[in-house]
């Protein structure tokens, strides 16, 4: 195939012009958007918790099918095989999702230990697939005190990290202990009403997007490794 003049360094091969009718497939997905939901606290009344409980709700309200992965039991990462129970139930979680929900407290600033341990379990490759890779992706966060966004920045650089597609919008919910009654719903307030924005525009973009995530994602320097990888295989069978 002959060079581009202008992009020399270009291998016109492995070059895939970007077309809109290659992102027209997810209207033919009929089964609802699957949305997998992590929170980041163990304790017996944890706010985190329960905004991923609400958050739930109002997933399956938009037509979602939404699971909540429970993080009790969970190993912290590399302390036991990757065959534990425990990590095969979230790792079969996070490749059966389209989308997922991140929810944790913050803590010294940052995110939980609880909650990171789960995303380190989940590898960026899993034999040839790639669980998190083309995924959507919501950030919250409760705080204890004042409103801060130390946490969802966090999981935005996470989710950055994992190959997802993380949303625009996000909640943090300041004094999270006050947004909650005693039947463990959240109260009506505008952090409510965010939440809500949040879980639509996820279920949104979801639908939007998971029929083309694999085209999406599909990446010029990736499809030479493995150009380069099949001429090596060729020439060591010579």
């Amino acid at each position: 195939m002959t060079r581009i003049a202008e992009l020399p360094n270009i291998d016109p091969a492995r070059l895939d012009i970007p077309t809109s009718d290659r992102l027209a497939a997810a209207a033919e997905i009929a089964h609802p958007p699957r949305i997998l939901l992590l929170y980041g606290s163990l304790r017996e009344r944890s706010f985190s918790r329960l905004l991923t409980e609400e958050a739930a709700r109002i997933l399956r309200q938009f037509g979602a099918e939404a699971r909540i992965f429970d993080p009790s039991g969970l190993p912290m990462t590399g302390s036991v095989p990757e065959t534990h129970p425990k990590v095969v139930e979230l790792r079969e979680l996070c490749i059966w999702s389209e989308g997922q929900v991140w929810c944790s407290p913050e803590r010294h600033g940052a995110v939980t230990a609880v909650f990171k341990n789960q995303i380190d379990w989940i590898p960026l490759e899993q034999g040839s697939v790639r669980p998190s890779q083309g995924k959507t992706l919501a950030v919250m966060q409760v705080c204890g005190g004042s409103q801060s966004f130390n946490v969802v920045n966090t999981l935005r650089l996470l989710g950055r990290w994992m190959r997802m597609f993380t949303i625009p919008n996000q909640s943090s919910v300041p004094m999270a202990y006050q947004e909650f009654g005693e039947d463990d719903r959240m109260r009506p307030s505008a952090y409510y009403e965010r939440v809500v924005d949040v879980m639509e525009e996820l279920v949104k973009i979801t639908l939007l997007m998971r029929g083309s995530s694999s085209y999406l994602t599909d990446r010029y320097s990736e499809r030479s490794e493995r150009a380069n990888r099949a001429i090596d295989r060729q020439i060591a069978r010579l």
